[in-house]
């Protein structure tokens, strides 16, 4: 049962892609993903509209998927939070946070809607 975290970042001018570069670049990102238990931990830029209408523009979103809530409290135990959190308070940086509990089961009516 794999536990999956969205995060959506965002800031002005630039700052929330500001923020996922360095963490890529310092190597935070890096660390993160050889930990026990990461199974993902990536970025992706949003465009268009959000569905409340607002621009997406100053927005990153991360996907962060581990084995399960061990794995996730090992990470947050981890030296890496506090380079993450001084990051986000160097970017100003505010977050809505999503979380879900994967049943690994796709049934068999939606089956047909998935191509391989």
């Amino acid at each position: 049962m794999a536990i999956t975290v969205n995060l959506r970042y965002t800031g002005k001018k630039g700052v929330a892609q500001a923020f996922a570069r360095e963490m890529i670049s310092c190597g935070t990102v890096g660390k993160i993903r050889s930990e026990k238990g990461n199974l993902r931990y990536e970025y992706y830029l949003p465009f268009g509209e959000a569905a409340d209408g607002e621009d997406n523009t100053e927005t990153i979103l991360l996907i962060d998927s581990w084995e399960n809530q061990e794995a996730i409290d090992l990470h947050h135990a981890s030296p890496m939070m506090k380079t993450i959190a001084e990051l986000r308070e160097k970017y100003d940086l505010h977050m809505t946070i999503e979380r879900f509990v994967s049943d690994d089961k796709i049934p068999e009516q939606d089956k047909v809607f998935i191509r391989s």
